[in-house]
């Protein structure tokens, strides 16, 4: 009976909110990418969300900073904290970091007025087009050399908002962007009967695959990817994973109204 007595107080410790604050921490740098990452986001956007519960069921608590990206990749490098997130694999990166299996697939498209049906197999049939684009971005080697040929004109910007306000005013044809952080943008910063005005072509510009990257500084990195992997593989496998986007998709994840002082 003692023995009963003694396994339900240890079962009742360890659910106890004590016994949760006291997992070990794990920190995360990230860089401000709504709508998969961000500090005003709801949960902190799906990304985050994501590697928050699956890294609780390997028994962590999880803790994200903002930091301008840059800073976040070199105070990762640095071991100041035990992984970043997301960024693309470049070879010159493994010098400082591992790379888990990829955790984010994100697909760039051609937004384009509903008015203006649009098609497209080969980039030379985007010859003659005007296109919308951000300052200093990469579609990928592939596009970015097409691009250098002069077959089209891109008028690049700072924002989302104004390649959008560009497509909708027809002073560019097509606007290449990431699938979800384009409709995100058109979800929060347009009226709804000018965001519906705006499509996109079923087919991708670039397939792109993003990570989480562990400092090779830290000893620990090694043995955290492989569980984390794991993890990953089983929240995949059981459909779980695929849940965090169908709720971005089904409008979920936004901005967290800031608060006021009394």
């Amino acid at each position: 009976m003692r023995q009963r007595l003694l396994i339900v107080l240890f079962s009742l410790l360890c659910s106890s909110p004590l016994a949760a604050a006291e997992a070990p921490l794990l920190r995360i740098s990230a860089g401000e990418w709504p709508p998969y990452l961000s500090a005003k986001l709801e949960h902190q956007g799906p990304v985050a969300h994501l590697l928050r519960d699956l890294l609780a069921e390997e028994g962590y608590r999880v803790e994200f900073t903002f930091l301008p990206w840059p800073r976040a990749y070199a105070e990762a490098a640095a071991g100041r904290y035990d992984a970043s997130a997301v960024w693309m694999h470049k070879t010159e990166r493994e010098a400082d970091f591992l790379f888990s299996a990829p955790l984010l697939d994100e697909q760039f498209v051609f937004f384009h007025l509903k008015t203006q049906p649009f098609d497209w197999q080969r980039f030379d049939d985007l010859s003659g087009m005007n296109l919308g684009g951000g300052l200093e971005y990469s579609y990928g080697p592939a596009f970015d050399a097409f691009l250098a040929e002069g077959k089209v004109r891109i008028e690049r910007v700072s924002s989302d908002r104004q390649n959008f306000e560009k497509l909708l005013k027809e002073r560019v044809v097509l606007y290449p962007q990431e699938l979800n952080v384009g409709y995100a943008a058109l979800r929060n910063e347009f009226s709804r009967e000018d965001a519906e005005r705006i499509t996109h072509h079923p087919k991708p510009l670039l397939v792109n695959l993003s990570y989480l990257m562990l400092p090779k500084r830290l000893a620990r990195s090694k043995a955290l990817r492989e569980r984390f992997n794991a993890r990953l593989q089983q929240f995949r496998a059981e459909g779980r994973y695929q849940k965090y986007f169908d709720d971005l998709q089904a409008g979920h994840y936004q901005p967290v109204p800031e608060r006021t002082s009394p």
